[in-house]
């Protein structure tokens, strides 16, 4: 199992989306770098002001927004890297016919399933942890960032959670469909995802109608049990602030923060389930994979 890891790491490191992947963060991080600091040079000119305790909570909403935004745009990269680096990981390998070569050999089905998913894992939240202390970097460079270690810790483990549910959703498509339909299905499917929570967040500032709005809340909410990523992205930004322990002092509306409502932060029920949403989808593919005709 080992081995095929290494296999996997290597692999990665070869093939163009990991070139592409950097490149995207390269760009990225320039332009949120350049955008961070026009975003915060407003406060340069209110530095005593800030010393005196008057505008900490100015202070305290630009570097929120700055996080917000930089977090919001990095979950992309981190979804691009972990679907597009395993979703022909099986119908690719067995069209090319490299599973034929591997498979006969005293190599256990789930050995070999079980080594690419930690392959691909492993390497996923190592890129994600450096994407988020870049995030975090730059933010601090510009405005006031929360600097407690749990909340750090906690919204790490919910950003670098996208990696291990998007790759188990993947390689299970990737034992149902072609590599060519896989990547168009993971696409489409964490679009959706994106596109229902986009739309849960917009929806109290269209002016809609009370039962329009809770029709929307309820395709909504059907979107984020089928895919989970932006759930556990508005949960992290929740944790990185806090936003419990504030008591209200901060005002966080939806019209400040489009990219985040943080009136309707998911429950700790909904992490839950996504965990258990990863474990179930994990499983499903691996019997799949034990019983898959190659």
């Amino acid at each position: 199992m080992r081995t095929i890891l290494g296999m996997t790491w290597k692999e990665l490191l070869r093939k163009k989306v990991m070139l592409m992947t950097l490149v995207m963060t390269a760009v990225f991080l320039i332009a949120f770098w350049f955008v961070a600091a026009i975003v915060g040079s407003s406060e340069s000119g209110r530095a005593t002001n800030i010393m005196n305790g008057s505008n900490l909570i100015e202070s305290f909403t630009t570097g929120t927004f700055i996080l917000t935004m930089g977090f919001f745009f990095g979950a992309f990269v981190i979804a691009f890297l972990a679907i597009f680096s395993s979703f022909s990981s099986i119908a690719g390998e067995a069209e090319q016919g490299i599973m034929q070569a591997l498979l006969p050999r005293p190599l256990p089905r789930w050995k070999w399933y079980l080594g690419r998913w930690l392959g691909y894992v492993t390497l996923g939240i190592l890129y994600a942890f450096l994407l988020f202390a870049a995030i975090l970097l730059i933010a601090d460079a510009h405005a006031s960032i929360p600097r407690d270690s749990a909340a750090l810790i906690k919204a790490f483990l919910l950003f670098a959670s996208l990696v291990p549910l998007l790759i188990s959703l993947s390689m299970l498509g990737s034992g149902l469909f072609s590599a060519l339909g896989n990547g168009v299905f993971m696409t489409m499917l964490y679009g959706a995802g994106w596109l229902g929570g986009m739309i849960d967040k917009m929806s109290s500032s269209l002016g809609l109608k009370e039962e329009a709005i809770h029709t929307l809340h309820n395709l909504t909410g059907i979107m984020s049990l089928l895919m989970p990523a932006d759930g556990l992205q508005q949960k992290m930004t929740a944790e990185l602030f806090s936003l419990k322990d504030l008591g209200g002092m901060v005002n966080m509306s939806t019209s400040s923060f489009p990219l985040l409502d943080f009136n309707s932060v998911p429950s700790d029920s909904f992490v839950v389930y996504a965990v258990l949403y990863t474990v179930v989808v994990f499983a499903i593919g691996l019997l799949r994979f034990q019983r898959k005709d190659l």
